[in-house]
């Protein structure tokens, strides 16, 4: 594990970074130039978990520059490669264990070096020894580090712990107590790592009940127990607690804002994930000229960066604002130089004085990279045009955000949406979303619905869960009250109370600058101070004593928060709480994550499952006889 001195920065995309530097550089102190003071050729082998962690943080070309000359999967076939050493960055998991050994036992490469995603347990590195020592090949194992970054790292201030379905093991009505119990192991175990990877222990708070609770109350102890060693992770992070306020983690669950993992934002940055399937930082469209075409869109996406969060029509202004400033430029270094005005810029028609030639020449990456950004962006805009007009997704995300202010829609508009244009899952999400929203629910309007919904061949299954989950409409008081030992009837009572409780105050789910409930939330717990919405929030200090949780450790406003999301988040909450910090003075810094990332269309496949495993049906319209 990699402990740097990080008091001074909260930027979880660097710090990730950094860490993943070191481990190239076999765990070695790299230089100012963020490469080892001696350079070394080595061998990198992955498997897929931690390839996905690798992928937005490190390119290939940067793997070159480490002395990365050659990397493999680890369950792929590999010939021996002499004298080179190799650096393995795996999960600690039996199968791996095993790799390892078989490699070293056939002498693959002249050293291994070991590292975990997380921490390894006893009982495997125990296999690891005994498996190495009887094949006379321990001394090929140079160190064995855990790394604790057991999470995928998308941008400055978003990760994912990648741990998938989630949402469906947490509500799962026939899921055991060991089942619940294991899964909150793991996302706190993925808290963890993020923790030790910024180097702090942070104030925890959350909601009452269910699993934000149980997650915040299993972090709380593993960082009790951890801080207890001397030589702790937390160590040379004491800088940011004595020099700088500590953070606030704040947990909460998906339950707690249903209606966000499902309805549709007409903002660029969720729209590119909804739509087009933006994956690690990576997708692929159709191109102008037949076939299909890969983009990145990250922090080194100026474009993306500094447009994610605008509504796509402005998206479009700006792109043509952009071609526009770059012709001009162009036109301007062919004025200057000799060449001719409007010309596409391609270094060939370069003549005029030395001076102007030179300056031209030196601005020809800068210009043929601005290009290649708009290019791209004129792309995906052109596809996501095409994709808007064929479904009104327009139209569904105006609709969807009047039914959030207003509580309800006209029925014959709310028929008219499900019996229009959209494919089978906007007209599902659309229904859910009314469902959600409406604070009383007329049964022959539902039946409206779930005919329209059958009259387009959509399997209503998850609607029919919400409504379900709607009708148990169970009280806050009994759900807290609800029996630990029966995990069927918490489950459902936990997810009873979280929907009434959206419903009740739907009409302040969106305020009139559109902040989200968890927004909201996030900033009444950074502002710190006495909060009838965040009084009965629990609070876990790991540094104090455990019968201390009284409000003097509240020690607000907080500057930097880390929002973690259990049972799958979104682009548009991130966005959400990233325009709230950017709006602050001074400006705060909000890190938010989650279980795993999750489009619309992903979210209501869960709920249909948790659907099915309810016995709901999923009966459809026979198709139409052919004639």
């Amino acid at each position: 594990m990699c402990i740097l001195n990080k008091f001074y920065n909260f930027n979880f995309f660097f710090w990730a970074t950094e860490c993943i530097i070191r481990m190239l550089n076999l765990n070695q102190p790299v230089n100012a130039t963020g490469t080892a003071n001696e350079e070394v050729y080595k061998i990198l082998i992955y498997d897929k978990f931690c390839q996905n962690i690798l992928s937005p943080l490190i390119h290939v070309k940067d793997l070159r520059k480490h002395g990365v000359t050659l990397y493999f999967l680890i369950d792929k076939d590999r010939k021996p490669v002499h004298d080179v050493p190799a650096v393995y960055f795996v999960q600690p998991s039996q199968v791996n264990v095993q790799r390892i050994v078989a490699d070293a036992s056939r002498a693959l490469y002249d050293s291994f070096h070991l590292n975990f995603s997380s921490s390894i347990p006893r009982p495997l590195l125990e296999d690891l020894a005994s498996g190495t020592l009887n094949s006379e090949s321990i001394d090929k194992i140079s160190k064995v580090h855990d790394q604790y970054l057991e999470f995928v790292t998308l941008e400055d201030n978003l990760f994912s712990l990648a741990q998938k379905s989630c949402y469906v093991q947490l509500n799962d009505p026939s899921a055991g107590d060991r089942e619940i119990e294991e899964i909150v192991e793991k996302v706190a175990s993925g808290l963890f790592c993020v923790l030790a990877t910024l180097a702090v222990v942070p104030l925890i708070r959350c909601p009452r009940g269910g699993p934000a609770e149980m997650v915040a109350s299993v972090l709380d102890q593993k960082l009790r127990d951890h801080l207890l060693s001397k030589n702790n992770l937390f160590t040379e992070g004491g800088g940011f607690a004595s020099s700088f306020q500590r953070p606030v983690l704040c947990i909460f669950d998906r339950n707690f804002e249903l209606s966000v993992g499902i309805q549709h934002d007409f903002r660029y940055r969720p729209l590119v994930h909804d739509v087009l399937g933006l994956r690690l930082n990576r997708l692929s469209v159709p191109g102008e000229k037949g076939g299909m075409r890969s983009y990145e869109l990250d922090s080194a996406d100026p474009f993306w960066v500094a447009n994610g969060s605008l509504e796509f029509p402005e998206v479009a202004v700006e792109i043509e604002t952009q071609l526009n400033k770059y012709k001009k430029d162009v036109d301007e270094v062919n004025r200057r130089t000799g060449g001719t005005d409007g010309a596409e810029f391609d270094g060939t028609d370069l003549i005029g004085n030395t001076k102007h030639l030179m300056n031209a020449v030196n601005s020809l990456p800068e210009l043929t990279e601005r290009k290649q950004v708009i290019d791209k962006h004129t792309n995906i805009a052109t596809v996501l045009l095409g994709e808007i007009k064929e479904r009104s997704l327009d139209s569904y995300a105006k609709k969807e955000n009047d039914m959030m202010v207003r509580g309800g829609i006209d029925r014959n508009e709310l028929l008219g949406v499900l019996r229009g244009k959209g494919t089978k899952m906007d007209k599902l999400r659309f229904a859910i979303i009314y469902l959600i929203c409406s604070e009383s629910i007329n049964p022959s309007e539902v039946e409206a619905i779930e005919a329209a919904l059958r009259e387009s061949e959509v399997d209503p299954c998850a609607f029919q869960y919400v409504k379900k989950m709607k009708s148990l409409n169970v009280s806050l008081a009994s759900a807290n009250s609800a029996s630990r030992s029966n995990i069927v009837d918490w489950a459902e009572k936990l997810y009873g109370q979280s929907i009434s409780a959206v419903t009740a105050g739907v009409k302040n789910l969106l305020s009139s600058d559109r902040q989200l409930a968890l927004t909201r939330t996030v900033e009444a717990l950074m502002e710190g101070r006495p909060n009838p919405d965040v009084d009965s929030y629990l609070v876990f200090d790991p540094r104090a004593p455990k019968s201390g949780t009284s409000s003097s450790h509240l020690k607000g406003p907080f500057k930097e928060a880390i929002v973690f999301m259990i049972g799958g988040g979104n682009y548009m909450e991130y966005g959400s709480l990233q325009e709230f910090a950017q709006r602050q003075q001074p400006v705060k810094h909000v890190i938010y994550g989650t279980t795993e990332i999750l489009t619309g269309m992903e979210f209501v496949e869960q709920l249909t499952v948790l659907g099915q495993k309810m016995g709901l049906g999923s009966t459809v319209a026979p198709p139409a006889p052919t004639p």
